[in-house]
């Protein structure tokens, strides 16, 4: 009777603990059922513990904390926009020979939605015209105007002139178009950009690279 009893209360407590399991947190490559069940910013990936490729931590890879911002160009404020709040950035990643950007569109034609005039030449271009606007940092105080860069994606590449100031600093309002202010790294194309890469503006955002030309 007592080695029935002793065998009962063993697969009793097995079974609270499958069905109660600890809050134990595992690190790097350790066993997980969600993500609750890792530490820090690592998310469980098919059992295991991992980095989060969405937010490109490197703890797992060698690491011992996520990677800073490139060049660490951090937020210097934020802009209220009715209900929204948005990051504003007076700098930009640094450059290099293959400068990583996001490719954005826009119409600087009158009346579009590129607001005033292009701040270079205080004047409007055609979607026919191969020319683009830069965030705040990149642009550096106008010190780009009229320069020609090399923009590289979907195994093309093709050269445009800067003509404006893709405004990382300020927005919502007539003279932007009531367009949230830009992001860092910011390359604000054309159509005729656009159409030279060989995509399709209703994407509205593409990875791509750029350099001086």
């Amino acid at each position: 009777m007592r080695k029935s009893l002793l065998v009962y209360l063993s697969l009793l407590s097995s079974i609270f603990y499958f069905t109660f399991p600890s809050n134990a947190i595992s690190s790097c490559n350790g066993p997980c059922q969600t993500s609750d069940d890792c530490d820090g910013q690592l998310i469980c990936i098919n059992g295991k513990c991992n980095d989060d490729p969405n937010v490109g931590t490197n703890i797992c890879s060698g690491g011992s904390s996520p990677s800073p911002p490139e060049g660490n160009c951090q937020p210097s404020g934020t802009l209220t926009c009715g209900d929204n709040s948005y990051p504003t950035y007076t700098c930009s990643p640094p450059e290099s020979s293959s400068t990583d950007a996001q490719l954005t569109f826009n119409n600087f034609s009158k009346g579009g939605d590129g607001g005033d005039a292009s701040e270079c030449d205080n004047s409007y271009h055609d979607d026919t015209e191969l020319v683009v606007a830069l965030s705040t940092g990149w642009f550096a105080g106008r010190s780009k105007c009229g320069s020609m860069i090399k923009i590289s994606g979907n195994g093309r590449s093709v050269t445009a002139k800067v003509v404006d100031e893709c405004d990382s600093m300020h927005g919502c309002d007539s003279e932007h178009a009531y367009q949230r202010p830009c992001e860092n790294n910011v390359v604000d194309g054309s159509k005729a950009v656009w159409e030279a890469l060989g995509l399709d503006t209703d994407v509205g955002v593409v990875s791509v690279t750029w350099s001086m030309a």
